[in-house]
């Protein structure tokens, strides 16, 4: 490949990353960028795990053979089968040379000096591959993991030139994958409370409307529990706002533990003393059971006086449901209610029957300045 065409490929590679908007459609660019810029049929990119000890593939690309999947849940391998990640590469640095590339065939070793790896070259005979490049990732000064790059039996081997190219290209992937994880760090942030470590109000609005449209286009079910933790500003005012602190994360850690009864739930905390779960899916007889083990282990927290909680669901006998700010009003109604007649369990809206009280509250045109209840919409203010 020229000079010009390689220039090429590195252009395409960094603009294929820039342009994801996940880290999978991140590291799928990264490994068909390097594939294509180096002429092989099969990449793969993976994470050197130092915490478990292994190196675990994110993406496959290109011909892959029966037991490859393109994003696989389970593919990682044991580092001391490639003890290049660990020993070598870290000679290497230590003596302030630089993380080069290297190439191995089905024969063996040609290339480079990373050392023999039995593994690679039998991978390479067990799926028809002639030969592979590997170039390590490095991120921040240490190694993240490795790009693989391979060509069929009968190919051309690469070179050496192929090699400091591919050094060249983890260069650029490291860059990529630097760049995607300071996006997702500020995505995460944007949609994560802060002192919880639970999704926020905004998570809750994006997640929501996309469950009200699901329950539109294909009748899924859609099912809001709405929480007020009681005695927090007892807590506050008689024990400091640190005790009250360590209450809101002692409930969301609960809220946490329920929500995960609940497949694909999210637990989040709206503000202050708020909190909720989002259900799509369960049917709402077991969203009710979620909730009352909720009310149940709230009560016995150290702190605090328990849980009003409020559940809403468009299976329930609510009306019809076309807009994210009725069900969050019928919820808050709801809960409501809950802390009005100081219930120890979840209150249901439109489990009363036609006439539900709840359903009225929350269809009731809203109250007059000064009335204590409150409904949330997207763009109501919050108390802090």
């Amino acid at each position: 490949m020229g000079e010009d065409r390689r220039l090429t490929a590195v252009v395409e590679l960094a603009q294929g990353m820039a342009s994801a908007h996940t880290p999978r459609e991140s590291w799928r660019a990264a490994a068909l960028g390097a594939c294509h810029a180096l002429a092989g049929n099969f990449a793969a990119l993976s994470v050197w795990e130092r915490e478990l000890g292994r190196l675990r593939v994110l993406a496959n690309v290109g011909e892959r053979a029966p037991d490859e999947e393109e994003f696989p849940d389970g593919e990682a391998y044991p580092v001391h089968q490639f003890p290049e990640i660990t020993e070598f590469l870290h000679e290497r640095w230590a003596g302030g040379g630089g993380p080069n590339a290297w190439v191995e065939t089905a024969d063996g070793l040609a290339g480079g000096r990373a050392g023999y790896c039995h593994q690679r070259v039998a991978a390479l005979r067990r799926r028809g591959r002639g030969c592979c490049v590997v170039a390590p990732i490095v991120l921040h000064g240490r190694a993240w993991g490795e790009l693989y790059v391979a060509r069929p039996a009968k190919a051309p081997v690469f070179d050496r030139g192929d090699a400091d190219f591919a050094t060249v290209l983890a260069s650029v992937v490291a860059a990529g994958i630097a760049q995607s994880e300071r996006l997702e760090e500020a995505r995460r942030l944007a949609f994560t409370d802060a002192l919880t470590g639970l999704a926020n109000r905004r998570a809750v609005d994006v997640r929501l409307d996309e469950a009200i449209e699901r329950h539109r286009t294909e009748g899924a079910v859609v099912s809001l529990v709405v929480c007020d933790l009681n005695g927090l500003k007892h807590v506050n005012d008689t024990q400091g706002h640190e005790v009250g602190d360590r209450l809101l994360e002692r409930f969301g850690s609960v809220l946490s533990l329920c929500g995960a009864m609940l497949p694909g739930a999210l637990a989040a905390r709206l503000g202050g003393d708020e909190f909720c779960l989002l259900a799509v899916g369960p049917a709402v007889a077991e969203v009710v059971r979620i909730a009352d083990e909720l009310c149940r282990r709230a009560a016995e927290l150290e702190l605090g006086e328990g849980v009003a909680c409020g559940v809403a669901s468009t299976e329930g006998p609510i009306g019809p449901v076309r807009s994210a700010r009725r069900l969050f009003r019928l919820a808050d109604a709801a809960q409501y209610r809950a802390k009005a007649v100081r219930a120890a369990g979840p209150v249901v809206a439109g489990a009363e029957g036609p006439d539900d009280p709840v359903v009225r509250l929350a269809d009731a045109p809203s109250p007059a300045k000064g009335e204590r209840r409150r409904f949330r919409g997207r763009h109501e203010q919050r108390r802090p």
